[in-house]
């Protein structure tokens, strides 16, 4: 009978690198990422927002120090992300990424990427929704659809989704296929009094020890603070959240 999985995973919108302190940090935001010492990390706002869209993080420098790779992506350029989104594994095999446009007045993006983990089959999706909720439900819908059309295997939601209300219509959406997990302040980072930053996890899963990573560095690096939880997942894995 195949055991379950515990992974370290996170979700950090680094605000391009951008601080409290209104001052470019990357080395900042690449010490944050060190310290939430997480497997699998999704991050938003990797690249910069026009032109280009040039990647921020020194990726080699990650790898070499932290052991993340990031998964790889197709046509994006000098990005690191696709609109925006950017996905860190370790010691896992990355199998298909699927990179989503999302329907909404501004651009925006997810990812949804197979991976392979200790033998056993991960999606991670990682999405940045918009700022609209008519968007946002949009949006949400989307992802449902794109994941209904893969194989069946334990999902991990994580993103910034810009979404506080637990009524709100992307919960509604996501919530028939996810369990959403306990709400975690993590906007602003200072003063944090919105739950932007959000995690769920299919009935083949169980998000355990959710909270904010809030540290004196976490808190000056980016207007967010990062998102934290334990990945239990497998066959065998239970739907509840604590």
């Amino acid at each position: 009978m195949p055991a379950s999985h515990d992974l370290s995973v996170a979700s950090y919108n680094i605000h391009k690198g951008v601080g409290t302190d209104r001052r470019r940090d990357l080395l900042r935001t690449a010490a944050v990422i060190a310290e939430i010492g997480a497997d699998i990390l999704a991050l938003q706002e990797a690249d910069t927002r026009f032109g280009t869209r040039t990647g921020l993080l020194d990726l080699d420098s990650i790898r070499r120090d932290l052991g993340l790779i990031a998964v790889p992506l197709q046509g994006v350029g000098q990005a690191h992300g696709w609109h925006g989104n950017l996905l860190l594994v370790r010691n896992a095999l990355v199998q298909t990424v699927h990179q989503l446009v999302l329907p909404g007045l501004e651009p925006r993006g997810a990812l949804v990427t197979d991976l392979m983990v200790a033998g056993q089959p991960l999606r991670v999706v990682n999405a940045h929704l918009g700022l609209l909720p008519g968007s946002r439900a949009a949006q949400a819908r989307a992802l449902l659809n794109k994941i209904d059309g893969l194989e069946n295997r334990p999902t991990l939601l994580m993103g910034d989704l810009n979404e506080w209300r637990r009524g709100g219509a992307a919960f509604q959406a996501l919530g028939q296929y996810f369990t959403i997990a306990p709400p975690c302040l993590s906007f602003p980072s200072r003063y944090p009094l919105l739950a932007l930053d959000r995690m769920m996890v299919s009935p083949q899963g169980q998000l355990l020890d959710i909270a904010t990573h809030d540290s004196p560095l976490s808190r000056r690096a980016s207007d967010h603070l990062p998102i934290k939880a334990r990945l239990r997942f497998g066959q065998y894995g239970q739907a509840e959240s604590t």
